[in-house]
């Protein structure tokens, strides 16, 4: 049997303690005044979910997530990229860093990312890459951390899928060089994380934020709180021994 050599980590809801829905209307809303007068708030929440979803369900592998979104957004609203990305990165640079009130940042992400080193283990972030980088990153911030603890983060700039299609997997072991049977998946999703089972990645369910949408069910190798995640890389329990 190949070593698990690869922690592959979620980060809302997992690293980055959270709740998810909440945390994102939270963010639209923010992003909505941001945007002022451009949209009024309905039609620029309609816009980014619709684009999202073209991410989601895309088909075209040859495209970023990033390229899909804007494509999208900028034929449903009728105006230029030169018009309002402008004023969407702003807001990511200078209003998303200071949303972290509206998670739970905790000790815990950063003490299991260092028992996960000292153990040995090749760390990636495999979050949803449906925000730009700038947000991704932010969020490391909050639980200092930052993409030099890793050697992949997971952004819409840089990846051409989205969880829970498989060959969102499939293209961080290509980066990472490494088989699917050498990679734990560690999560919060059951629908969207524990899916990386599909490719023959083990899967670790971290329990104080799950979120379930009930089908399909996917194999759970283990199961714990984030505290216990930590305990047991740093005894080498159960997967991770």
């Amino acid at each position: 049997m190949e070593k698990r050599s690869t922690l592959l980590f979620d980060l809302d809801g997992t690293l980055l303690e959270m709740h998810t829905e909440a945390f994102v209307k939270a963010y639209l809303k923010e992003l909505s005044k941001y945007v002022g007068d451009r949209f009024d708030a309905e039609t620029l929440v309609a816009l980014v979910w619709d684009a999202t979803k073209a991410m989601i369900t895309s088909d075209e592998p040859h495209k970023t997530n990033e390229q899909v979104f804007i494509e999208r957004f900028l034929a449903k609203s009728g105006v230029t990229k030169e018009d309002i990305w402008p004023i969407f990165d702003a807001f990511y640079k200078e209003v998303f860093p200071e949303l972290s009130h509206y998670t739970y940042p905790s000790p815990w992400a950063k003490k299991i990312v260092e028992a996960a080193k000292q153990a040995g283990y090749r760390l990636a972030v495999a979050t949803n890459p449906v925000f730009p980088r700038e947000a991704i990153h932010s969020r490391l911030s909050w639980i200092g951390l930052s993409p030099d603890d890793f050697e992949l983060v997971t952004v819409y700039e840089e990846s051409h899928y989205t969880k829970p299609h498989e060959g969102y997997y499939r293209e961080i072991c290509e980066k990472l060089g490494v088989s699917p049977s050498a990679c734990i998946m560690i999560g919060n999703h059951m629908q969207e994380d524990m899916a990386a089972s599909r490719i023959g990645m083990k899967t670790y369910l971290v329990t104080n934020y799950v979120e379930n949408r009930g089908e399909p069910l996917y194999p759970i190798d283990q199961t714990g709180t984030i505290e216990e995640l930590y305990q047991a890389l740093a005894n080498r329990e159960g997967i991770f021994a």
